[in-house]
């Protein structure tokens, strides 16, 4: 219970209550420090936009724009690796840690700063993610040798788990559980469409200038979407408060402010699970590396099965240290919730199935119907830019269908587009690809928000953090998996059949049929667990505006 003399206290020694505390200024030194001008406009937007009855959107527009500048490079940078390879005179095996490295910092980084974000503020964490970018884009592009490109994509993939988990949970925090959808697609839609921007803009980038360049131009990127983030997005102490409450923000900014206050005094760290943090974590890390060098090392080989026992030994720590830890980092009774676990299974194989075509579809179109790489790269942009263009108008539908429709729709369009690419002829034409193309981004774009909006609602505000790092993580272990298994299987069958590529070009389609099949059969694990997924009720509210209206 907050303490009566704390907000006494909060307000004497606000400037805007005591004169002598603003004559001072907020480090007690004299009161032209704070005079600057941007000083100035901070205090005059973020007043402003605080103030506005639509601030969540106006945060949500802050928030998208740092997103934005984040994944814009997350595809083109593949686009640059030939490049690459020739300027540190490497080869791709070692380049694929490129991609690969920030997977798995992610997966280390993740929990801990999804826990962390819960305990001192995901609006400080996200603010600490921008300039990690920063520093990422400079170390890329003044990488003097493959080992720092490598170190300095790895610190990319940190900061992703600070910005990601941090920006879902924001919007968890301002939007009510009815209207969350609708924001959560405007977060897909910037997920999905930064990288196909990147693809547009970024490929004549490199052609003409270089590789370096794209990392410079994130850099200006990352530097305008601080400051609006800066100005829109108010810190977690100025969000906090009976002020801010009045305004009509919500209790649950409100009481994340008066709860990270007392954490702050109560010795936070002492309740943090570390055993947890680290075993989800580790646990992560080994099936992600079992997954990426066992394709390449074998399955049998000693690192491959090593990574697997670790692994499976971590994961066995994890769940004792959920079931006996007082805090534990994802409480037992979640995993018994029905809109907690299987929203996350729908995540997961519809990522699996969803990366694995993604990845599977450039060799089919190259190596079995002839296409040229700049071809390939031009048609795959239909997958994505559906999802980008659904994600948005499907969260606002979700509203009206509810998420278990939606997740239902969005997995079976999944899954019909895999039936379509496992049953693709050898004579098949244009236009049937890029209906299995688009099937497949409404799939992602329509079942995205629903999830993810479905999870967060069975949570308790106090583990936004947590909840956004348990989505993020199962969408990524679903990729890598996806990504790995169909491209093992296609490679495999093709190797055992002793195939070519153009000679063969009949027989080496049955090789990605069948991928594409088991792709099929992961995005049917995600029908089913759509089934089971309860909708949000939203008839007092339908009632409420009825009244409104009479």
């Amino acid at each position: 219970m907050e303490e009566p003399g704390d907000e006494q206290a909060d307000v004497l020694l606000d400037p805007k209550f005591d004169p002598g505390g603003g004559a001072m200024g907020t480090m007690g030194a004299d009161g032209s420090v704070e005079t600057n001008w941007f000083a100035l406009l901070h205090r005059r937007v973020t007043d402003r936009a605080v103030r506005s009855p639509r601030y969540q959107w106006w945060a949500l527009v802050a928030l998208l724009a740092g997103l934005l500048s984040l994944n814009i490079t997350f595809t083109v940078f593949v686009v640059a690796l030939p490049t690459v390879k020739a300027d540190f005179h490497t080869n791709f095996s070692v380049l694929a840690w490129a991609s690969t490295g920030p997977l798995l910092a992610f997966g280390v980084a993740a929990p801990f700063f999804g826990k962390a974000g819960d305990l001192f503020g995901h609006r400080r964490l996200y603010q600490f993610g921008l300039l990690g970018a920063m520093v990422s884009a400079i170390l890329t592009a003044t990488a003097p040798d493959v080992g720092m490109l490598l170190f300095a994509r790895a610190l990319d993939g940190v900061q992703g788990a600070a910005t990601g988990t941090a920006s879902m949970a924001i919007i968890l925090e301002l939007f009510s559980r009815q209207d969350r959808v609708k924001a959560l697609g405007w977060w897909s839609l910037v997920g999905a469409g930064g990288p196909v921007l990147g693809v547009t803009l970024g490929s004549p980038v490199i052609q003409f200038f270089g590789w370096r360049t794209l990392f410079w131009g994130q850099l200006v990127l990352l530097v305008i979407a601080s400051v609006v983030v800066a100005l829109l997005l108010p810190s977690d102490k100025r969000v906090r408060g009976d002020d801010v409450a009045a305004e009509g923000l919500g209790d649950g900014v409100t009481a994340g402010g008066r709860r990270s206050r007392r954490l702050r005094r109560s010795g936070v760290w002492g309740g943090m699970d570390w055993v947890g943090i680290w075993s989800l974590a580790g646990s992560v890390t080994a099936a992600m590396l079992v997954l990426s060098i066992g394709p390449i090392v074998g399955w049998t080989a000693p690192a491959t099965i090593a990574c697997g026992v670790v692994a499976a030994l971590l994961v066995v720590v994890f769940v004792r240290q959920q079931m006996t830890f007082a805090t534990p980092l994802v409480p037992t009774t979640y995993w018994r919730r029905r809109n907690f676990m299987f929203p996350m299974g729908t995540k997961a194989f519809a990522s699996f199935a969803y990366f694995g075509g993604f990845f599977l579809f450039p060799l089919l179109m190259e190596q079995v119907y002839g296409y040229s790489v700049s071809q390939v790269g031009f048609i795959s942009v239909a997958r994505p830019l559906v999802f980008a263009i659904s994600a948005p108008i499907a969260g606002y539908m979700t509203v009206r269908t509810g998420e278990r429709t939606a997740t239902l729709f969005g997995a079976a369009a999944l899954f019909l587009s895999m039936i379509l690419f496992a049953t693709l002829s050898a004579s098949a034409g244009l236009l049937i690809i890029l209906v299995a193309l688009a099937l497949s981004g409404l799939g992602m774009g329509v079942s995205n928000p629903a999830t993810s909006a479905t999870m967060s609602n069975e949570v308790k505000e106090s583990e936004y953090g947590v909840m956004s790092a348990a989505q993020l993580l199962a969408a990524q272990v679903g990729e890598v998996a996806g990504i790995q298994a169909v491209l093992t299987i296609q490679e495999s069958i093709a190797r055992r059949a002793g195939l070519g590529n153009a000679h063969h070009s009949t027989a080496l389609l049955h090789s990605f049929s069948v991928a594409f099949w088991v792709g099929a059969g992961a995005a049917g694990v995600a029908v089913v667990c759509g089934l089971f997924i309860r909708s949000l009720p939203r008839h007092p509210r339908a009632a409420q505006h009825l009244v409104n209206e009479g």
